[in-house]
């Protein structure tokens, strides 16, 4: 597990580009057979994928935790961006088909995943982050999310919303979990954009064909630098942090936040004019 520290506004606005990819993106996180995780200190969130093709995974625990267990403190959410695959949560099955969502409460001892299909594994994203209280195991499909539809043609970011992970949804401690799929011809993402220095988040793109790319911008508003995304990598936004792009097709992306409350809504919002 790579363990990365926060950098502040100033630090940024110092980086080159390649400073920049090592401090807040995640490269490719589905590999074969494998989980890969990663441990930010915003908001101590523990981030990666889970690809199982020839074998049942079990969730790891780790020493810099320090704990019994990888849950013993924490929570985590799932979201399957592959083929149908199944989370097993001490003895409990929850079998999970794409844009399907599993929330694990602290206290969950023992999690293994597995594919129904190796010619077409689960992708499990995740997201974990420390919890100070207990809430119910869960599953949530892609229809009991709740879709909206937002966003207009006519400014390229015609999209869906689905939450599941959320005050009104999936009851957690500090997590919270979503996803956004753009219609083909829409290509901006969290247009007009925001910050919550309240909570950090991390977007993980997907379902972005092999030759095209989205382009990520952070940093502070009047500020801006952006970072080149492929599919199945993850981006740290740090909660000072504009967090928008603009792909060359259109994609999906997994959002999840953490931190001081879990109310949607609360965002500090920009105009177009603001961003510089």
């Amino acid at each position: 597990m790579e363990i990365r520290f926060e950098h502040s506004p100033k630090e940024v606005s110092r980086m080159n580009t390649e400073e920049l990819r090592q401090a807040f993106q995640v490269p490719n996180c589905m590999v074969d057979d494998q989980v890969t995780y990663m441990y930010s200190h915003y908001d101590r969130a523990i981030l990666g994928g889970i690809k199982p093709v020839s074998k049942v995974l079990d969730l790891p625990n780790h020493p810099e935790l320090k704990a019994e267990y990888f849950l013993e403190r924490r929570e985590v959410g799932f979201i399957n961006v592959g083929g149908t695959g199944t989370i097993e949560a001490d003895g409990v099955a929850y079998d999970i088909d794409k844009l399907g969502c599993v929330y694990l409460g602290k206290g969950t001892k023992k999690v293994t995943f597995k594919s129904k299909d190796a010619g077409s594994p689960a992708l499990f994203f995740m997201m974990s982050v420390p919890a100070h209280q207990t809430y119910p195991n869960k599953k949530l499909s892609k229809e009991e999310a709740s879709p909206v539809a937002m966003g207009d043609v006519s400014t390229s970011n015609k999209r869906t919303i689905y939450k599941y992970i959320h005050l009104d949804g999936i009851r957690s401690c500090q997590l919270v979990m979503g996803l956004t799929a753009l219609e083909p011809g829409s290509v901006w993402n969290s247009v007009p954009p925001h910050t919550h220095t309240r909570r950090m988040e991390a977007y993980f793109y997907f379902d972005l064909p092999e030759k095209q790319r989205v382009f990520h911008y952070m940093g502070q508003p009047t500020e801006t630098r952006h970072i080149v995304m492929n599919n199945f990598e993850t981006v740290i936004s740090p909660p000072w942090s504009v967090h928008f792009g603009c792909g060359s097709s259109n994609y999906a992306f997994i959002w999840a936040m953490a931190g001081e409350n879990q109310v949607f809504s609360d965002m500090d919002g920009l105009t177009i004019p603001d961003i510089r």
